[in-house]
């Protein structure tokens, strides 16, 4: 190690400031990056590190490098890194695949107790993989850039070290620059025809804090081919576009500054990308972020840079298997926005008050909803995708004032501004209310409790048990609900800056379930019914709703249908095994309810139609007959 320390093989350096991920290194005594390598790990890096220096000697001794030699070893340094990213103490062993989950199968740093490693010298395994792996990509790559080469005979022509028959192409001309994205000075202005962006998320994901990793690596390894891009001791924080809290530790309203300098960053790139596109040209930005901030900050960004969004899609990319996404309710899916330079207002535009583009914003949305449902969007990602059509018609009629001063305006705010925010919440209402037809299948307002229908939309837009705060906060708001008195601490607790919503026994165990008789929310009647049938049976919570006249309420049999649409299929009838945890415990409640649905109230609540999924009514042994709400009979 002395030695190695010496030739500057191993990553010495200090894990900087600012951090955002203490909790999955430092916290647990991890304070320099190779602290993140146990010593048999460090062994095998380090060793790495040693023979590609030795490889570079070798063939600089040769004489002055070529642009194929450097190229060659810049992607066996990629190949290097590959496996360190499988080879650290924060690596799992993944119980579903099994096999070793690389370091970043989340967006962070997360500290694991016991971790797994890949066999770096297996024949087939560590290198071999890690080498072949780079070398598929590389294929892939040149197979999309060249498709008049056949790739793999010309591999195999120069491995027979024969010469490879000539081909006629003339390659495009591609100029590659790297530079920050508000300071295009090497472009001019309306010279682009085209700019394609997928710009940070906000805060989600600390992109230069997490490159560390690589960087300290790679510096010992591509830093001797291409110094000019490894000059600093660690990556640049200070000037990412991304909404980084810890750049701001210590100060009043910490989040609330970090999401300003990101709103600053952002409208200066889109006003440089502005001044470079063609005023015909086109900029598609791609960006999924459950944050009604995070799309406040890119519209207005958007809008006040000169652009209108002329169109969106949602577009299905997330793998449903990914850490990052399982059991949270996170977005599968990323809305295209296409922009163009916006033109002057026409004169005959009379659309300049909010309260006569509202209306306009509610019909784009429900126009558009329909298409993305029947396309298979769902959930968070079916709210998502509606900001799209809401934030197009705001555009068309930007700017906006209002007529009327808004209600709740805080202290300082214009009371007559109009924001982008405006238009998410509109497209949430309306969203809201077409999700709410589409559970209970009908075409006339519902009249559920503001608790329970809450607790349906929450189940139906996010997928999950834990989804954030500032979400279920305006998901309260749409539905008229104070979160934090009539939700939180009783169907739902506030975990760091995440709601997790409670099953019935859970809600039991914390005394928080209110009067049987669903005086409080009908969900409570509900929850009652199915902590009664876990602990004494069907037939002794069919009583209790009788005694409690709560089956005889005309909201009950609506309540019964539309929870039974959205709480997760228990594994009685997917035949799948429940895996343990908040999921698996709403399932429990599921599987209760259909059961007593199934003894009592055939005739008046349908059989769940997402049952339509895992079983077909002549498996079923039983028919229903009935309706829901004013829906034809099953």
């Amino acid at each position: 190690m002395p030695e190695w320390e010496a030739f500057d093989l191993v990553p010495t350096e200090a894990i900087g400031d600012p951090c955002n991920y203490d909790r999955g290194h430092r916290l647990y005594g991890m304070y320099r990056w190779r602290d993140l390598f146990s010593p048999r790990q460090l062994l095998c890096h380090g060793t790495s590190v040693e023979v590609f220096r030795e490889l570079l000697r070798e063939e600089e001794a040769k004489g002055a490098l070529s642009d194929v030699t450097r190229a060659a070893l810049a992607y066996l340094s990629l190949a290097t890194s590959k496996t360190i990213y499988y080879g650290c103490r924060l690596c799992r062993w993944d119980t579903t695949t099994s096999r070793v989950r690389s370091l970043f199968d989340r967006h962070d740093f997360a500290f694991v107790w016991s971790y797994a490693e890949m066999a770096a010298l297996i024949v087939g395994l560590g290198y071999d993989w890690a080498l072949h792996a780079t070398g598929k990509a590389l294929e892939e790559l040149i197979e999309l850039t060249r498709p008049d080469i056949d790739v793999k005979a010309t591999i195999k022509t120069a491995r027979q070290r024969t010469i490879a028959p000539a081909v006629s192409f003339y390659a495009p001309l591609v100029t590659i620059t790297a530079g920050s994205g508000d300071e295009l000075d090497h472009l001019d202005d309306k010279s682009v025809d085209l700019v394609v962006m997928d710009p940070p998320y906000a805060d989600n994901v600390m992109y230069a804090e997490l490159s560390d990793f690589f960087y300290v690596w790679q510096k010992r390894m591509s830093g001797y081919l291409y110094p000019e891009l490894f000059r600093r001791q660690l990556t640049d924080k200070e000037n990412e576009a991304v909404a980084n809290v810890a750049k701001f530790k210590g100060k009043k309203g910490a989040r609330d500054l970090a999401l300003a300098d990101y709103n600053h960053r952002m409208a200066a790139i889109f006003a440089e990308c502005r001044r470079v596109l063609k005023p015909d040209g086109l900029m598609t930005v791609m960006f999924t972020h459950k944050s009604a901030d995070a799309w406040d900050a890119l519209a207005s960004g958007l809008l006040e840079a000169g652009f209108t969004i002329s169109a969106s899609w949602p577009i299905n990319t997330e793998a449903a298997g990914s850490m990052h996404i399982r059991d949270k309710a996170a977005a599968s899916s990323t809305i295209f926005l296409v922009c163009r330079p916006r033109p002057p207002r026409a004169a005959a535009d009379a659309a300049a008050y909010w309260e006569d583009v509202e209306p306009r914003v509610a019909q784009a949305v429900r126009t558009r909803v329909a298409e993305f449902q029947a396309a298979g969007i769902a959930g968070v990602d079916l709210y998502l995708s509606c900001f799209g059509p809401a934030l197009e018609e705001l555009a068309r009629h930007w700017p906006l004032k209002r007529g009327q001063p808004k209600r709740g305006a805080s202290a300082g705010e214009d009371p007559y501004a109009v924001t982008p925010e405006d238009a998410i919440e509109a497209a949430r209402r309306e969203v809201k209310q077409w999700r709410m037809e589409q559970i209970l299948q009908t075409t006339r307002r519902t009249d559920l409790d503001g608790a329970t229908e809450w607790f349906v939309l929450a189940w139906d837009a996010f997928r999950a048990p834990e989804f954030p705060y500032d979400e279920a906060l305006r998901l309260a708001r749409v539905v008229g609900v104070d979160l934090d008195r009539e939700i939180i601490g009783r169907m739902a607790e506030k975990k760091a800056s995440s709601v997790v919503l409670w099953d019935s026994k859970k809600r039991a165990a914390k005394g928080a379930l209110g009067a049987p008789d669903g005086s409080r929310g009908m969900i409570d009647a509900l929850h009652h019914a199915a902590q009664r049938v876990h602990a004494a049976g069907l037939q002794a919570a069919r009583e209790l709703l009788e005694r409690s006249g709560a089956d005889k309420n005309p909201t009950f049999p609506i309540a019964l249908a539309a929870i039974l649409e959205v709480l997760p299929i228990s594994s009685t009838f997917t035949r799948i095994p429940d895996e343990k945890g908040p999921i698996a415990d709403a399932a429990g409640d599921f599987d209760a309810l259909e059961h007593l649905r199934r003894l009592a109230y055939t005739e008046r609540v349908c059989r769940p139609r997402q049952l339509g999924l895992w079983e077909s009514t002549e498996s079923q042994g039983w028919q229903d007959v009935g309706t829901v709400a004013g829906a034809p009979t099953e």
